[in-house]
């Protein structure tokens, strides 16, 4: 049985995905995602961001912050959605 996937290698990939067409966001992204990460007890697993941790974590953060932040963890979601991560999390057909 293989590991849980973890939030920070998720955003790893991320980060280098969306980086790659905006450089200039990855040092604030970045901050971010591990605010998000140590919030939810790093290393979090990437079951543990749902959207009712992630909403939690907005409310935690500065007011000023908070916009930025819901959406960059849209840009999230919707990554880990086109690109499988959130099918590995709940593995289909998987041999007993």
């Amino acid at each position: 049985m293989g590991r849980a996937p973890l939030l920070e290698h998720a955003a790893d990939e991320f980060l280098n995905e969306v980086t790659r067409q905006r450089p200039w966001t990855r040092a604030r992204a970045e901050e971010l995602l591990e605010a998000l990460d140590s919030f939810l007890g790093r290393p979090a697993p990437l079951r543990a961001f749902t959207r009712a941790t992630g909403e939690a974590w907005l409310r935690a953060l500065h007011e000023s912050e908070r916009d930025e932040a819901r959406e960059l963890i849209g840009e999230f979601r919707a990554y880990m959605r086109d690109w499988g991560w959130l099918d590995a999390l709940h593995p289909v057909n998987q041999p007993d």
